[in-house]
């Protein structure tokens, strides 16, 4: 058994910096930024759009391109190194937010490799036939977290969010 994507959304935030916003705040430029790090913009959200709500709104348009509804739903993994909160997680939010009701839920922390990490988590539930329908979702608001007179680091980070419907299928990882 293994999960298979059967949807994905997205979301970010719409106020966008672009490195001569950064060149403004701290000694740097566009091209010293795109040399490094090959960023051009990074999307930052405002007060009020935090980790749950870029996850929600990630998470309901990866239902939509699956065509599935929340209430099938039995797994919710975030992965997020921003939590507004410790508790409740991210994800429990998120199933609150969904109407996920019968969805057990968790946050991962894995910082760069989270998306990866609850992905893979994921795939390991599904494989061992726990759950039938997961939803992974990596969502940051690091513009809250960033310190943005450091040039090397503020030049690498922004906010938004990425989901992904798994659904358990009998057809095995490798073809033969």
């Amino acid at each position: 058994m293994t999960g298979k994507i059967c949807g994905t959304g997205s979301w970010a935030p719409l106020k966008v910096w672009d490195n001569n916003d950064l060149a403004r705040m701290v000694d740097t430029s566009d091209e010293w930024i795109r040399e490094r790090t090959g960023v051009v913009q990074r999307h930052i959200a405002e007060e009020n759009e935090d980790t749950v709500t870029m996850a929600s709104r990630a998470a309901q348009r990866a239902l939509e391109d699956a065509d599935i509804k929340a209430e099938e739903i039995d797994l919710i993994i975030v992965a997020t190194i921003s939590p507004t909160e410790i508790m409740p997680c991210v994800a429990c939010r998120v199933q609150e937010k969904l109407g996920a009701e019968k969805a057990t839920c968790f946050d991962l922390n894995g910082a760069c490799t989270g998306s990866l990490l609850a992905l893979n988590t994921a795939q390991a539930y599904l494989s061992q036939g726990i759950y039938q329908t997961a939803l992974v979702i990596g969502a940051e608001k690091l513009s809250a977290l960033t310190d943005w007179t450091d040039r090397g680091t503020c030049i690498l980070f922004g906010d938004g969010a990425g989901a992904v419907v798994l659904k358990a299928e009998e057809s095995g990882r490798y073809a033969r």
